[in-house]
């Protein structure tokens, strides 16, 4: 008896690892295939007159709508439509996001709900309506009863973003209304998902520390009358302890990331998302999908990783000839993550400066004085000055790179010893007000699904019955 299951087992064995060795051969044979069969050689996009990434030939973003909520100013054109660079300018509602910033800063208070409602409702709000929004904010600091012990802590995701994705669709059904889409609805949605991001994330965190990374279990129940910014500061650190500087200085963060037009991946997302009909869950969900990529979201993330090997590898960061040599190694792609890219310099809509970029970078300086990290700040500032020249020099052309808000915000980040598994979390937090800004808008006035086209470039074929069939050649 012993025997035949022993032979058995080793049958399943052997035969577990055949079929886990041809499942193998198939996926590495048809990646292989697909490879060549989907390739589309790229004068046909020229000769089709394809705009690809919905970009025009000089680079600017294809216009497939108007918004009210955000604009974004790096460029003029000239009447050939030729750009010309500017100083970077970011409009919320109208707003100059420096007016708005500095008000803030002038008042000594949090801004970021303020600034929610602005993006959300479409002006500044009164005392009162504040007070009633952060109130209903309040009202959704707690998440549903049993929902991070079932959702989050039950099941814990090695990434962050996925997890809120998951939990924002979960939430579907702790909604007793949760497919209407009418605006007040929609709006009350808006509120209760802004009000339950950062115990998502700050769980989602910790459940991902202790189960992957072996790490104590530290648990804080938000407060609903705290600002965003400390509650998340609260969630995150073991003993819940922060500085009013710290708070604040992510609390500017958080507006700077807020909103950045309807063309970003995130917010066309959430346009193209809602144009369906579908309920607020699904939307959200689909954004933060898109911000998850590492092409949208995670460039504050790779300035963080980018200036930790840059502190490895070069001795004395204070040497600029040092410095110097190992960046000009970076952007020939033979150090860091060898794409020759310096993160946290150039954007794709700021030509002269990104006024993001600009603020953070006074925060910054105030936290590392009082976090003892000037020699760090000192770095950013260089890498921003330096990089350009160094890039003309190794590519024998100048181009306008000045520093986005990654570069400064990734540096708050790390003084603000926040993992970096959370800094795509944090910049979904702070987007959604704009991302439900869209959504609202959308609902307003769309009343088309969005269906752009794509021409077919493949020939056309005789079917072959199977007897006839010769298998491709691999390779």
């Amino acid at each position: 008896m012993l025997e035949k299951l022993r032979i058995r087992r080793d049958t399943v064995r052997k035969t577990g690892r055949r079929q886990e060795g041809a499942a193998d051969s198939f996926y590495a044979d048809g990646a292989r295939n697909l490879a060549v069969r989907n390739q589309i050689p790229e004068e046909l996009y020229i000769e089709n007159k394809v705009k690809r990434g919905l970009r025009n030939s000089n680079g600017t973003g294809v216009v497939v709508g108007l918004t009210h909520i955000g604009e974004v100013l790096g460029y003029e054109k000239d009447e050939q439509g030729n750009k010309v660079p500017v100083e970077g300018r970011l409009f919320y509602r109208g707003y100059d996001i420096e007016d708005l910033v500095n008000n803030v800063l002038l008042e000594d208070r949090y801004g970021f709900e303020e600034i929610s409602y602005l993006l959300m409702m479409g002006e500044l709000p009164t005392g009162k309506q504040l007070g009633t929004f952060n109130n209903l904010l309040g009202d959704h600091r707690e998440l549903p009863t049993g929902f991070a012990r079932d959702m989050i802590l039950t099941a814990p995701s090695k990434n962050i973003m996925n997890k809120l994705a998951r939990s924002v669709l979960a939430l579907y059904s702790f909604d007793d209304n949760p497919d209407d889409v009418s605006l007040s609805n929609v709006l009350r949605q808006s509120i209760s998902l802004m009000g339950y991001f950062p115990a998502i994330i700050c769980y989602a965190y910790q459940a991902k520390s202790s189960y992957y990374d072996k790490k104590s279990l530290h648990l804080h129940d938000p407060i609903r009358d705290l600002s965003t910014s400390e509650n998340i500061l609260r969630m995150l650190r073991p003993m819940g302890d922060y500085s009013e500087l710290e708070a604040k200085i992510l609390d500017v963060c958080m507006i700077l990331h807020a909103e950045h037009g309807g063309g970003n991946n995130s917010s066309f997302t959430t346009h193209l998302i809602s144009s369906t009909g579908t309920d607020t869950y699904s939307a959200i969900a689909a954004a933060v999908g898109s911000l998850k990529g590492p092409k949208h979201g995670g460039a504050n993330i790779a300035v963080i990783k980018m200036i930790d090997d840059i502190k490895k590898h070069v001795k004395d960061i204070g040497k600029h000839s040092e410095l110097d040599d190992y960046l000009v190694k970076i952007l020939k792609g033979e150090a860091n993550d060898r794409t020759g890219l310096v993160y946290g310099m150039g954007h794709a809509i700021y030509t002269k400066s990104d006024p993001r970029a600009q603020i953070l970078k006074g925060m910054a300086k105030k936290l590392a004085e009082s976090n003892d990290r000037i020699e760090d700040l000192v770095l950013c500032d260089y890498i921003e000055k330096r990089t350009p020249e160094l890039y003309a020099e190794v590519h024998g052309k100048e181009i306008l790179m000045p520093a986005n808000v990654d570069l400064y915000s990734g540096f708050v980040y790390s003084a603000l010893d926040i993992d970096t598994d959370v800094a795509t979390p944090l910049f979904a937090t702070a987007r959604l007000s704009g991302w439900c800004a869209h959504r609202l808008e959308e609902l307003v006035n769309g009343g088309k699904l969005m269906r752009p086209a794509y021409n077919s470039v493949q020939n056309k074929r005789d079917y072959v019955a199977m007897a006839d069939r010769q298998e491709s050649r691999k390779g």
